[in-house]
């Protein structure tokens, strides 16, 4: 009889302690749900591989406590239902933590299910609202709307009086235009027009003519990698000579190279860019594992992963709840934590806060123009 109940005994507290925070288990699984295909493949395969690329370094160094990484990578395809139905399943799988996804549609939907399983979920997208939900498990890897667009709504007004806004129809770029709209109600700016374009357009010619006719002096460009580089060989295509100002992708390696020498002149800015010099070492890491040069989702990517290894260490223990908790209202420095490269704060929501660049093209390369100190320390 004793013998049966030290046995079910066991097997119960052998149970509760795979199920509670995760981890009685051999490895630290994370998920990567990411955009593969579609729309968003830029953004997501540069945010995929900044991951792996940091779990290799990390496992080649023993792990993290002692145990070592194990991840997959799936293909949300740009899709907000197939992504929710990722989270489903790497939820269900037991997953540590979750990456992705980048698109802000995507995450708004699939981050549900990270709260729902208790995963500490690092997206990249930007949208203000994803972060005022109220879910103590999804952290940004990059700036909300809420942190970088008043560093751009100054920019705006020291150059332009009349402006016109372009902006791409989706959670992303509504949520700018909501955003660079309230910013600029009462300044010495005025929003002249304003733009609607679509995800995957490819005609950008009567955007820029409505542009060219409201008699703007600026134009602020808020749209994705493929259809910013579209919009800027439009703009040289038709002769518009004024400033064309964006948000993080507008100078992004992605567009210079699909706008060629459109691109020169473009400003923006980025919270993150391999032309700083705090990032040069990765992005020359990232070109020759992966041939290519990473814009700002490689880092994003990259330098999650490294926050979710500082948070463990900071909490002692593999419990995705003390993990998520050591994030919150806490900051990291480069120095304690090489891997995030950069100082960084989080506050309550899961807002990020950190240096940031206003970047220009020049010759077909991105310049770092100016450095922004972090919102906290203006």
């Amino acid at each position: 009889m004793n013998k049966r109940f030290t046995f079910k005994s066991l097997v119960a507290c052998a149970i509760l302690a795979g199920s509670s925070a995760g981890f009685a288990q051999d490895t630290i699984k994370i998920a990567n749900i990411v955009e593969m295909s579609g729309p968003g493949t830029t953004s997501g395969v540069m945010f995929k591989n900044g991951v792996e690329m940091a779990i290799k370094e990390i496992n080649a160094a023993g792990g993290i406590l002692g145990k070592k990484i194990t991840y997959t990578s799936e293909d949300t395809q740009s899709n907000p239902g197939v992504a929710k139905g990722l989270a489903q399943k790497a939820v269900d799988n037991d997953v540590f933590a979750i990456f992705g996804p980048v698109y802000s549609g995507s995450i708004m939907v699939s981050m549900a299910e990270s709260r729902r399983g208790e995963v500490p979920n690092f997206t990249g997208g930007e949208a203000g609202s994803i972060t005022q939900q109220g879910n103590p498990y999804v952290f940004r890897t990059s700036f909300g709307q809420s942190v970088s667009f008043p560093k751009v709504a100054r920019y705006l007004t020291a150059k332009s009086k009349k402006l016109a806004v372009l902006y791409v129809n989706n959670d992303f770029g509504k949520g700018g235009q909501a955003t660079i709209k309230q910013l600029l109600a009462n300044s010495g700016t005025q929003i002249v027009t304003e733009i609607s374009t679509e995800a995957g357009q490819v005609d950008f010619s009567a955007a820029v003519i409505q542009a060219k006719q409201s008699g703007a002096d600026a134009l602020f460009a808020y749209t994705n990698e493929e259809e910013s580089a579209r919009l800027l060989r439009e703009l040289r295509k038709q002769g518009w000579n004024k400033p064309v100002i964006g948000e993080t992708v507008l100078t992004s390696a992605k567009v210079v190279e699909l706008a060629g020498e459109a691109a020169n002149g473009a400003l923006a800015h980025v919270g993150l860019t391999v032309e700083a010099p705090q990032l040069q070492a990765f992005g020359k890491k990232y070109q020759a594992a992966y041939n290519s040069v990473s814009d700002h989702n490689g880092v994003k990517g990259y330098t999650g992963m490294y926050i979710l290894k500082a948070a463990i260490e900071k909490a002692g223990k593999l419990d995705r709840k003390a993990a998520a908790a050591a994030i919150r209202n806490s900051c990291f420095s480069a120095k304690q934590y090489p891997g995030v490269l950069m100082d960084v704060c989080f506050d309550g929501n899961g807002d990020i806060d950190r240096e940031s660049f206003m970047t220009e093209i020049r010759g077909g390369k991105t310049v770092v123009a100016e450095v922004l100190p972090a919102m906290g320390k203006k």
